[in-house]
């Protein structure tokens, strides 16, 4: 019990020891902070409309100022970000799951099950992410919901060209021949000997992802296919200030700000996480 301890204590300091993972770590702590605190840290309904009060700038009461409807831009991007983290990480939770799925079936089985995949891989992957969301958002309409769905499967064909080429190079070892050899069933052997192989890979294109799908969500709502107002949204509530962005420049930066400091916190967190699974690239 205590080698195991010792063994999680040097493989965390080894993490934390990741300058990128640890700066990361933190923005992200901070904003999940303040999306799972936003009802406390804000004393102004974010959806009420306050017209006399209309386009104050940041100060007093109002911290960031109000918007085009007198209402509090502090209290929107705390509970906008609520929406953008979630939509990342649900969105990015379905593209990992069908990519992965799908990058296995091809990866193990191979034959014509393999081209036929990998044909379709490169079909998804030959679209813009953003032009693909749209695609499904067309088709299955505006809403929280669909976004996240949209935004999956957007994401999904890197998932499974990545897992599609790990799955190659395992199923050549020794213990997955072994398996096989005394007559395992090939669902078995995937989840048994091969998808544990594949969760480092997974984990770090995961989180680089999720930065990229706050990305895509925000400009969804930047054109209206995203939330829906009068739910708060960064993307909706940048979209909302361009028409005042001359009287009213804080609508869009103090939004934009915060996406950049979402996407960066996943970002260095993922390049923490690359660096340290893999050894060339490991940070001494």
């Amino acid at each position: 019990m205590r080698e195991e301890r010792k063994g999680l204590s040097a493989y965390l300091r080894r993490l934390l020891g990741q300058r990128n993972f640890t700066i990361g770590a933190l923005l992200l702590a901070f904003l999940l902070f303040l999306a799972l605190f936003a009802p406390w840290l804000s004393s102004f309904d974010p959806i009420k409309n306050n017209l006399p009060g209309r386009l104050k700038p940041p100060g007093g009461a109002h911290f960031f100022g109000t918007d085009e409807y007198g209402r509090d831009l502090y209290s929107r991007v705390l509970y906008g970000s609520r929406i953008s983290l979630m939509v990342g990480v649900v969105a990015v939770s379905i593209g990992a799951t069908i990519g992965t799925t799908l990058g296995m079936i091809a990866g193990f089985f191979g034959g014509w099950v393999d081209r036929f995949l990998s044909r379709l891989f490169d079909v998804f992957l030959a679209f813009p992410e953003l032009l693909m969301a749209l695609t499904v958002m067309a088709i299955l309409g505006p809403n929280l919901t669909n976004a996240m769905m949209a935004v999956g499967i957007s994401v999904s064909p890197r998932f499974a060209r990545l897992i599609r080429g790990t799955v190659l190079s395992i199923k050549a070892r020794d213990y997955v021949e072994a398996a096989r050899a005394t007559g395992t069933k090939s669902a078995r052997t995937l989840i048994r000997h091969i998808l544990p192989n594949c969760l480092s890979p997974l984990i770090v294109l995961a989180t680089l992802r999720i930065g990229a799908a706050i990305l895509t969500e925000s400009n969804l709502s930047f054109i209206g296919l995203g939330v829906q107002p009068p739910t708060p949204s960064w993307g909706g509530t940048i979209s909302a200030g361009r028409e005042f962005i001359q009287e009213a420049p804080w609508l869009g930066f103090i939004p934009g700000f915060a996406i950049l400091l979402a996407v960066m916190g996943f970002n260095l967190m993922g390049e923490g996480l690359r660096d340290f699974f893999d050894p060339r690239l490991r940070q001494r």
